[in-house]
Parts: structure tokens; C-alpha cells; sequence
């Protein structure tokens, strides 16, 4: 074992984290549906959904055979909802070709919907024992400031950096070494304030000799988010609340929510087009501003309450929810918040 695995080895063993509930497993269930959460989401975050949803879908069968609308519920409001789908169409791939039995093969975890390369080697490490490198954003920045790595993300810098990663990989006790890369990205080499002087591997890290430690990782060039501006519509019949699914592509693709009316519009005009005649109360509600990858979103509620007797066609595509079952569909966040309002406002 070179002197980098060594290192950092122990000090996993004596300061990175051993209580996480994906690491009392070898199941490759269980394994992957923590990696797949814990894609662009912090571990504090999965921590409060990983538990709840290994209870409803405790086997991959349990999960291709629910609705991917269930398995939304269930996801709602960790973010990146395509992992849920992702998640849902590999279960049935699972099922399919492979008799319902977590393939072993890092091939063929790599063939599942949502897995790429680095995802593939975490299962196969933490699952089977293999010895593979992994290169999540925590390990790309570990190891770009230990080997003085830089250039901007992209291909050319993710091969310099992979080949590093698995030139690194020790032969044995490889299971605590990949859990030790991820510990140190996310307890001690953190993106803003590192802690080197506790750090196993500042001694022979160039960053920390050069003073670069704030320069690397190469952050991407930042571009300023575009706005835009989305008016919903909050319909209430009484106790009750209409939502639509949303598009299977794009945002929130598959969840429900409320439908939209054009900018400037207050309803009415959605109304008379999907409802026909009918009495109704307008009251437009505090925006919600919301940030998503690529843009920032601000969306203006419009609350409208309709008469008992009004319902939409059933070409509409929604359906009227009671709110706490709304509250339980899988919903976006900003959806949630609205939804949670309304709680507090008398029909």
C-alpha cells in the first residue's frame, strides 16, 4: 500500500464516519439506492429519505413493481427527480434481465439507467469487494489539490484525474480506503474552508506547499442564472386542490403540480377555457423564488377559489386532491411550500 492509501486509511479508521446506514450493509440494493441519492445531494439530506424509502421498496422487485408516481411520493423534495425515474427504470431492467438479482458485474451495473462510471465502482467496491476508483466531486477535489491538478472541468481534466485515482487504488482495504477519499472531501478538504493542518495527506500535497488550496479544484466559469417567471395556478374547490402531472421530460418531469397560465394572466382566462362558467374568488399570493441548475425560477401564485358545483373536464389530466394527499403525491418543493401555506388560509 503506497503511503497516500496508507494515510489516509488510517484515518478513516480513527476519524471518518462508520455510522451511516448504507455502510451496515453488503447489499447491493441497498448500496445503490445511497449512491443514487447521494448524487448532487449531501449526506445530512439523504439521511432524512434513505430510511423511508428502503421501508416502502425493501427489494428491487418491490420497486419495479410500484408506480412511478409512488416512487415520486416518496422522493419528493430530494431534488433531481430523473434519479427517481432513473431508479424506477432500472428496477424493471433488473427484474428483466436479471431474474430480480443485483448484477454483479460492474458491465452490467453500469448498463442500469442513472449509473455512471464512478456510481458503478462505489457499488462494486462497498458491495462485492472489488477494487475500482471512484471520482465524485468530493474525490476530484481531493485529489486535483494533492496532485496540483488543474484545468477547467471537462474531459481532459477528468482523464488526468481518473488515471490518478486509479493509480492510487491500494490492493487491499479497499473498501475503507474509497470511504476515506469521501470523508476527507466532505469533513476535512472541503470546497471553502479546509482544514490542512488536520489533514493525513497535507504533508505531501501540492496545493497546500503552493498555496493554491483556493484555486483548486479549476472552478467552471460562471455564467449568471437566467430568471424566469412561471404564474400558477392554485385551483381550491372547497377542501380540495387540482394538480396535473407535469411532462415526463423537463422540470419536475413527472411529479404533479399546478397547471400554469401565461404571463400576466390571473386565471380567468384558464378557467373559462378548462372549467366553463363559474363563480370564482381571485387572490394572488407572495412569489416563491426557486433555483434550479440552470435558471432561477419566480413563480407567482395565483389562488382561485371556485364554487363546489365547477370541476374540470376529465381531458384535463389532473385530478382533485384532498391537500394532506396532496401533500403526499410526489410534489415539487415550491409545490410543497404552497401547498403548506394554504394550510393557515381558510378556504
Amino acid at each position: 500500500m503506497s503511503g497516500f492509501a496508507s494515510r489516509l486509511v488510517a484515518w478513516q479508521k480513527c476519524h471518518g464516519r462508520h455510522d451511516l446506514p448504507w455502510q451496515q450493509t453488503t447489499d447491493p440494493y441497498r448500496i445503490w439506492v445511497s449512491e443514487i441519492m447521494l448524487q448532487q445531494t449531501q449526506v445530512a439530506t439523504v439521511l432524512a429519505y434513505y430510511g423511508r424509502f428502503l421501508a416502502r421498496f425493501p427489494h428491487v422487485a418491490e420497486l419495479a413493481r410500484s408506480s412511478l408516481d409512488e416512487v415520486l411520493s416518496y422522493w419528493s423534495g430530494l431534488g433531481y427527480y430523473s434519479r427517481a425515474r432513473n431508479l424506477h427504470r432500472a428496477a424493471a431492467f433488473i427484474c428483466e434481465r436479471h431474474a430480480a438479482l443485483f448484477p454483479r458485474a460492474r458491465a452490467d451495473i453500469l448498463a442500469l439507467p442513472g449509473v455512471g462510471r464512478s456510481t458503478a465502482a462505489a457499488i462494486s467496491v462497498f458491495a462485492f469487494d472489488a477494487r475500482a476508483a471512484i471520482l465524485d466531486g468530493n474525490v476530484k477535489r481531493v485529489l486535483a489539490r494533492h496532485a496540483g491538478i488543474s484545468g477547467p472541468p471537462g474531459a481532459q481534466t477528468d482523464t488526468e484525474l481518473w488515471a490518478h485515482a486509479e493509480a492510487l487504488v491500494p490492493a487491499v482495504d479497499v473498501k475503507c480506503y474509497t470511504q476515506g477519499l469521501m470523508d476527507l472531501g466532505a469533513l476535512v478538504c472541503t470546497r471553502r474552508t479546509p482544514s490542512c493542518q488536520a489533514c493525513p495527506l497535507a504533508e505531501d500535497c501540492q496545493a497546500y506547499r503552493q498555496g493554491r488550496v483556493a484555486e483548486l479544484p479549476t472552478p467552471r466559469p460562471r455564467k449568471p442564472l437566467p430568471e424566469k417567471t412561471f404564474t400558477v395556478l392554485i385551483l381550491r374547490r372547497g377542501e380540495r386542490i387540482w394538480l396535473e402531472p407535469r411532462p415526463a421530460s423537463g422540470i419536475w418531469g413527472g411529479l404533479w403540480s399546478f397547471p400554469e397560465a401565461n404571463e400576466g394572466e390571473d386565471g380567468r382566462h384558464w378557467c373559462d377555457a378548462r372549467l366553463g362558467a363559474g363563480r370564482r374568488r381571485v387572490a394572488w399570493l407572495p412569489p416563491i423564488d426557486h433555483a434550479l441548475t440552470h435558471f432561477r425560477m419566480r413563480i407567482r401564485p395565483c389562488l382561485l377559489e371556485l364554487e363546489e358545483a365547477v370541476s374540470p373536464e376529465p381531458a384535463a389530466g389532473g385530478q382533485w386532491f384532498a391537500l394532506d394527499d396532496a401533500l403526499r403525491a410526489g410534489i415539487p418543493a415550491p409545490v410543497r411550500a404552497l401547498l403548506q401555506g394554504l394550510r393557515h388560509a381558510a378556504p
